[in-house]
């Protein structure tokens, strides 16, 4: 057998997709990741976190991944990828941010498997458009903290949320919601007035959505009343507080700037 009958014989090798399927509405979804969906062979999703109508018309076969483990979601992902499958590790919102995908990565990177990440937008993002709030506010706050409380996944002392709050930056918290009283509590504990504005979605972009707003002081009180337990957003800060009319020197007349 020549080499060239060789390399013929070898089934075409697709990089496998991380992607990110955006915060549940299906046409938050990417161009590139909609075209990606489209043509893969094996698509291994995340469960309920997942839109399934991202999944209706695939050609693909698709499987769940909320019973599986990390060596069970790695074993399918590892057999479509040598059988020259082009497979899509379907992730929500964007996989950068707790997608847990470092240790799937390092699992491909052991077997020699190629893989690349796409993007998704993010619920953080689809909840401050829910919210109609833009979370940079010049002069109130320009900086936006991504964080999580402390649970069954611990986190880092020095990035506690009391600790985070003496930025009085905006917060994006996820994966909190059901332990809302001990994060307002430590929010205050951390320079926070009990007045500051709070608002909590819950499936930011779904049919289902739900928001709340309220006040640290209140906003636990709320959210028992609302039922919302779980895939929830809390968005807190003073650039929740529309009463501030101090605008972005972007498009100011004197302002003058390169790019715009």
């Amino acid at each position: 057998m020549t080499v060239q009958d060789s390399t013929i014989s070898q089934p075409p090798s697709h990089p496998v997709v991380f992607l990110g399927a955006g915060p549940g509405d299906p046409e938050l979804i990417t161009l590139k990741g909609r075209r990606l969906l489209d043509q893969a062979d094996l698509i291994i999703y995340a469960g309920s976190l997942v839109n399934k109508e991202l999944l209706t018309g695939v050609q693909g076969e698709c499987f769940d991944s909320a019973g599986m483990d990390l060596e069970q979601i790695l074993k399918h992902i590892i057999a479509g990828y040598r059988k020259g499958q082009k497979v899509v590790r379907l992730h929500t919102g964007d996989p950068a941010i707790y997608g847990a995908i470092r240790e799937q990565m390092q699992w491909l990177d052991k077997e020699e498997i190629p893989y690349e990440v796409v993007p998704g937008v993010s619920s953080a993002f689809a909840t401050a458009a829910t919210l109609k709030k833009e979370l940079t506010v010049p002069e109130v706050t320009q900086t936006v903290i991504l964080t999580r409380q402390a649970g069954r996944t611990p986190v880092p002392e020095r990035e506690s949320l009391r600790n985070l709050a003496a930025a009085q930056a905006t917060m994006c918290i996820f994966l909190s919601v059901s332990m809302m009283d001990k994060v307002a509590a430590d929010l205050i504990d951390g320079g926070y007035t009990p007045e500051t504005p709070v608002a909590v979605v819950e499936k930011a972009s779904w049919p289902e959505e739900k928001k709340l707003t309220g006040t640290l002081a209140n906003i636990d009180e709320k959210i028992k009343a609302s039922g919302i337990k779980k895939t929830a957003m809390i968005i807190v800060g003073p650039a929740l507080d529309m009463e501030s009319t101090i605008a972005s020197k972007l498009y100011d007349t004197k302002f003058k700037h390169e790019y715009r």
